[in-house]
């Protein structure tokens, strides 16, 4: 299995070589040359698997340069001995209603971005040693929240590599912020941004592709890469938990039968989530509609619905920070599958955006985007409604990100009066990494001025969920990052966190 860019065909790497170096040399991304494909004789033994078993089988096919017992090593390590609560890394709860939540928010810090970067460290490492590469790895990362404090929870003190996470500095929550400034680990460094995800997310893609900067890491026997899910290193662990998500459903009864199709409804921001829900449909999992929500950041509902991709438009700080994002990263693989790999084309429109801010697909791509995709946003007042409806109507708390998904997913029943179809909607956080907005839209007696910890107690009284403990100890971590750099600053930062000194 070879991977090209979705820039330049003409680049061929390994899979090593992708993982290893993240993003391709043009600004491209990484994607398979092709995509294995599961029968549903196959999804019927899958199902009698554990979680770490689906996983093993499923990546096999993707790291072809990776042994058995290598990936065994890998899965074994990121999902097991405790990781994730109950050793069940990707539970799916039936709601009173019909619907199926999938909690992907049950590791190490309490969001679906766990699932992925438990297992990236253990990717990384071993990619470096197949490239022959004695270079320290210094990973840059861009977060609207949650990639960063996952990220560094993963990599922390892993040998051989550095990170240097960016959040924008007034578009996380406050335990999001919490979690990334208390980080533990030696070779971990975090720093605020003067702007928004966006301006983080394009400053770390040009230091990545910035030709002075590459050569002064190469003195310094460094390498850049990446923890975003441009990183295909990251991307692919998300395709096996839709994979797994359907075969719990068969094993406990809720399908009927292998190849009954499901809905998949996904909040998303920068597209990867949605993305591998995607490739999974495209692998051979029974997928009817993706149906992708979106907060009053909408670019991605107007992009599937018109085809046309606007990111001039109003940004809004939102209850559901981790989808405040108008340039959508995973967007671009999308659009090299859909239009047959073509890699001319893909490069023209990210040659627009770049420029313009804007592209527009044509008529083919765009009846591909309805054939697949259901999409719909929803402000905060909505989110908060659907957080109170669903806590009163199902006992069941759920955090804004998720809330987003419950309201487009009612927007599809209604548009598609499609009310037969099971429905799995991914939930992405514990409600208590958002515990002001959750605790605002539940209680009559929310107190704006309360601290932090004081609202996750009065939560937690409130309900009767239990409070994480991995965020309950966080009262007591002591903050140690504090640095705010404009987007221009960047890359002073990046060499400082290298300890290379900037050259006049």
């Amino acid at each position: 299995m070879h991977y090209k860019s979705t820039r330049n065909s003409s680049i061929c790497v390994s899979v090593s070589q992708a993982i290893a170096q993240g993003i391709s040399t043009e600004g491209g991304l990484f994607v398979p040359e092709d995509f294995p494909h599961y029968s549903h004789t196959d999804l019927l033994e899958l199902a009698r698997c554990s979680y770490t078993e689906r996983a093993e089988r499923i990546l096999s096919a993707f790291l072809s340069d990776f042994t058995a017992e290598e990936i065994h090593e890998c899965v074994t390590a990121a999902y097991t001995n405790g990781k994730f609560e109950k050793d069940i890394p990707a539970p799916v709860t039936s709601l009173k209603n019909g619907i199926q939540m999938l909690e992907l928010w049950h590791g190490p810090t309490c969001a679906f971005k766990d699932m992925a970067l438990q297992l990236l460290p253990h990717l990384l490492t071993k990619s470096l040693q197949k490239i022959h590469s004695s270079k320290t790895a210094l990973i840059l990362v861009a977060t609207s929240g949650d990639t960063g404090k996952a990220a560094l929870e993963g990599f922390k003190d892993v040998d051989g590599t550095l990170i240097q996470v960016f959040y924008p500095q007034n578009g996380v929550s406050p335990m999001q912020k919490r979690q990334m400034c208390t980080q533990e680990g030696n070779n971990v460094a975090v720093c605020a941004i003067e702007g928004n995800f966006d301006d983080a997310q394009t400053g770390v893609k040009k230091i990545f592709t910035d030709p002075e900067i590459k050569r002064l890491l190469e003195q310094n026997k460094l390498m850049f890469s990446s923890a975003n899910s441009i990183n295909w290193g990251r991307l692919l662990p998300q395709i096996v938990y839709y994979f797994s998500a359907y075969c719990d459903l068969l094993a406990n009864g809720k399908l009927q039968c292998a190849g009954e199709k499901i809905n998949i409804v996904v909040p998303t921001g920068n597209f990867g989530n949605i993305l591998a829900a995607y490739y999974a449909k495209k692998m051979g999992l029974p997928v009817h509609k993706l149906i992708c929500a979106s907060n009053s950041n909408n670019v991605l509902t107007e992009f599937i619905n018109t085809g046309v991709y606007n990111r001039k438009r109003e940004f809004y700080t939102t209850i559901s920070p981790s989808m405040d994002i108008l340039v959508s990263s995973n967007l671009e693989r999308l659009l090299y599958d859909l239009t047959g790999k073509d890699c001319d084309r893909v490069a023209g429109w990210m040659n627009e955006l770049a420029s313009n801010g804007r592209y527009q697909v044509g008529e083919d791509v765009l009846h591909s985007l309805h054939e697949l995709f259901f999409a719909g946003y929803c402000n905060d007042e909505e989110t908060q409604k659907v957080i109170k409806q669903l806590y009163e109507s199902e006992h069941y708390l759920c955090d804004t990100h998720t809330a987003v998904a419950v309201n487009v997913y009612e927007q599809y029943v209604k548009a598609s009066k499609d009310t037969e179809t099971p429905s799995v909607i991914v939930s992405t956080a514990s409600p208590y990494k958002f515990a002001d907005s959750v605790l605002s839209a539940v209680s009559e007696q929310y107190r704006e001025d309360a601290s932090e910890f004081d609202k996750i107690q009065e939560l937690s009284n409130l309900t009767g969920v239990a409070v994480p403990p991995q965020i309950a100890e966080l009262q007591t971590k002591a903050v140690r990052f504090r640095t705010i750099c404009s987007r221009e600053n960047m890359k002073e930062i990046v060499l400082k966190t290298a300890k290379i000194e900037p050259q006049a």
